[in-house]
Formats: C-alpha cells, structure tokens, sequence
C-alpha cells in the first residue's frame, strides 16, 4: 500500500506518465527507488522535494546512472529522482563564453553543440555518452587532462539549487568575473547530491584548440627512477601538457598493445607550439621508446580510454565483481600506486588496470575477478596508500559489498563540518541518505 499511496501522490503532483513503480526494484548496485520520477521542469523537482519532505519519505537522485555503484548504503529509496528527461541548453553566449544547461543534459549532448561554435567545456568525464553534466559535478568528476583543464569546481560559475524543502535558490552567476562573497557552487560540487538538486548549471568554456596530439613513451624496462627523472625534467621544463599520465601495463596492453609501463602526454595548441613540445620530448634523455598520435588518432585513443571505468548503467551477468578506485597522493608518488596495483593484480588474481596523472596525483585503479579476491585487494592497496600519506576513495562497487567495506575510507579532520551543513540543509535526510563521506 505505501506504493501506491506514493504512485498516487506523486501523479497529483506531476503528469502520470513521468511516474512509475519500478517492476525491479533491487539493483546490484543499489541507489534505486520503489516509484520513479522523470520531472521535465524545475518547479516539478521543486513539487517532489518537497512532498518527500513533508511526508517522510527518501530520495535517490540520479542522472545517467554511470555512477549508480559510487557511494550509497541504502538499497532502495522510497523515490528515485531521475533527471534524464531535465535536459537542454538554455542558454549560450558566444561572445562571453559561458553556457547554462539543464543538469540531465548528457556531456557529449553539450560538447557535439558546442563544437558548431568551436568551443568545449574543459572537462573529460569518463563515459561522456551516458554520463550527465549534472552527475559529473555532483560527484566533482576529472579525468587524464584535469593536469591542463581543472576539476569542475575550476569550470563551474553558477548554479541554482533545489533544497530538500522545494526551495530554490542561486549560487554565482552567469558571468565569469563574479567576486563577491563566498563561492557556494563549491559547496554543492562534489556533495554526491546530498544538499540539493541542480535544476541548472552555468559553465566557462574554452575554445577547441586548433590542434592536438598525443605523445606515447613506453618504458620496455620498466625502470620507475628513470620514468620518474623523466617527469620532473618535464615538469621544471617551459612545457605545457594537458596530461601526463602514466598507463600501468595491463592498461597499456589494451589500449597501445604494449604491455609496459607508458606515458600518455598530450598537448592542445596551434600546430606549432605542439610540434615544438613534440620535439622537446623527443630530443629528452630517455629510453623510451615514442610513438606520436596526431588529431583523430589522439581523439580514438581518448574515446577508448574513457570507457574503462566501469558504467553504472550496465548490468553484470558474468560471475567476476567490477571495482573502481579514485586515489590520492603526492603527484610524483603515483608511481608508486600504478607499481602497486600492478603487482597485487598476480598476488591477487585480478585483472587490475590503473592510471595515474603525475602533475595533479590522482589515480583511478580498475579491478576485476572475485569478489572476495577484489576486496582484499582494495584493503591492500588502501593501506599502502595511507602509508603514504594519500586516500582511497571507491568509486564503484556492487551494494552487497559496500556494507563490507568502507566507500570513503577514514573520515577527514572536518567531517563535523560535513555533518552540520547536512543536518542544517538536509534535517530530514531526504536526498541521497548514506551516500556520501561518513554516511552523510
């Protein structure tokens, strides 16, 4: 009867046919709901927050779903808040460059746009035909190029936020140079949709460079000292990569055919400034041996390496568990995280694939196998990392085993802070409940 009682609230809310109850409710990755939702406008989000509130019942807000197995320790909410048909452009001022777009709107939907103006949103999410520029900021997601183009709390200048009450309201603004007050778009980016809805996202953009290209230097001896002296005379050098990220060599097998540990460095110029870096990185003292990609064939190479991950919107049949991990580390101790995950793929009997960018030092570790064999390997790699002084995060895991095993890891110096703010926004834990840091 609660389902239906909900059904038929939420219908006198919002046309029937944005309402459904779900014929399968449970989901291996969780973070589902007992009736959907489709709003198609900000007052609808703004009709449902609401009812949840007043009526005591839980939200689960999704986008695409490519992040449906990151985070989250409730199986099945009362409302799943899909915001896949909340989509389009709204507006777009060329001259100024900046863009207001509805949250459901997919990545590649913007970039295909704004390729008509020569311009991009300087962000490389992973999955970018299903995964949402909503969820992409949600979850403060970056991939290989945040070394050139920042996160997107670096892209992000306004917002406007529906609250757990049906409240709505503005952060930033629709101009790039807006320095008054505190910056409060960096309070909701990042927050797993735990403080609000994004009903509408205004971004900076950049313009498409006029040329690009990718260079590849494989290490055949896998000599770290010397890949490691490598990037440090690249980084001290007058060069500017837009990645430098180092492939680990089960990666590198699927993506160059090479199974060795390989730079991925690319540079986005005008043709004669890329060819100038080209030719630094070929006149450097190294053993590497160098294979350069050039415009189409750098872009296949990059459409390849975004899939990778695993995508929240596809269902396992096989028997193997699928893990991703987000980590954090001193820049150049990245080497020492790829080396790690390589080594405890043969101790663990795993199929592990890792990356990591050494100018920023973020990594993300790709684990398939077992289930029981995925979880010790991620406890391993956890506690080598922490040794460094670095965080693991899990970026996607089946729910069964995320009440295993700790999503966030140990929770930060600040997490009372965290915890206010969701308690001052959120005192009914209607969005998103568990999903984030602590189960926030």
């Amino acid at each position: 009867m609660i389902v239906a009682d909900i059904l038929t609230d939420l219908k006198s809310l919002i046309p029937e046919s944005q309402v459904k109850e779900e014929e399968r409710q449970s989901h291996s990755l969780g973070n589902t709901g007992q009736v959907t939702v489709y709003p198609k406008s900000e007052a609808e989000i703004a009709s449902v927050l609401k009812y949840a509130n007043d009526n005591g019942k839980n939200i689960s807000v999704m986008g695409g779903g490519t992040k449906r197995g990151y985070g989250g320790l409730v199986e099945t909410a009362d409302i799943l808040l899909s915001l896949s048909d909340y989509k389009g452009i709204i507006e777009h001022t060329v001259g100024d460059m900046t863009l207001t777009v509805r949250p459901g709107t997919t990545f590649k939907e913007i970039q295909d746009y704004l390729a008509e103006h020569d311009q991009k949103i300087s962000l490389d999410p992973a999955w970018p035909e299903y995964a949402t520029i909503g969820g992409v900021i949600a979850a403060n997601e970056s991939g290989p190029k945040r070394l050139g183009y920042g996160s997107a709390r670096d892209v992000v200048i306004g917002m406007k936020i529906v609250y757990p009450n049906g409240t709505v309201i503005r952060s930033g603004a629709k101009v790039v140079k807006n320095v008054a007050g505190y910056d409060m778009n960096k309070l909701f980016i990042g927050s797993m949709g735990t403080l609000g809805v994004v009903s509408e996202v205004t971004v900076k953009l950049r313009p498409v460079p006029k040329y690009e290209s990718l260079v590849l230097l494989t290490f055949p001896k896998g000599n770290m000292e010397e890949i490691r002296s490598f990037v440090i005379n690249l980084l001290d050098a007058p060069m500017e990569p837009t990645s430098l990220e180092l492939l680990s060599p089960a990666l590198s097998k699927r993506l160059t055919d090479s199974a060795h540990y390989t730079l991925a460095i690319s540079f986005e110029d005008v043709e004669k400034s890329v060819h100038y870096q080209e030719n630094f990185i070929n006149n450097s003292e190294h053993n590497a041996e160098v294979s350069i990609l050039r415009q189409k064939e750098a872009q296949a190479f990059w459409d390849e390496f975004y899939t990778i991950r695993p995508n929240g919107t596809e269902f396992i049949t096989n028997n193997q568990t699928e893990a991703a991990l987000k980590i954090g580390i001193v820049n150049l101790d990245v080497l020492k995280v790829v080396k790690e995950a390589h080594v405890l793929q043969d101790v663990n009997n795993l199929v592990i694939q890792a990356h990591g960018g050494l100018g920023h030092g973020l990594c993300q570790v790709i684990l398939k196998g077992a289930s029981d064999d995925v979880v010790a390997a991620i406890e391993q790699l956890r506690y080598f990392v922490v040794q460094l002084g670095g965080y693991v995060t899990i970026t996607h895991l089946p729910f069964s085993l995320r009440q295993q095993i700790d999503v966030w890891g140990e929770q930060p110096s600040y997490f009372f802070l965290l915890k206010q703010m969701k308690s001052k926004i959120d005192p009914n834990n209607v969005l998103n409940h568990k999903r984030f840091v602590g189960g926030i």
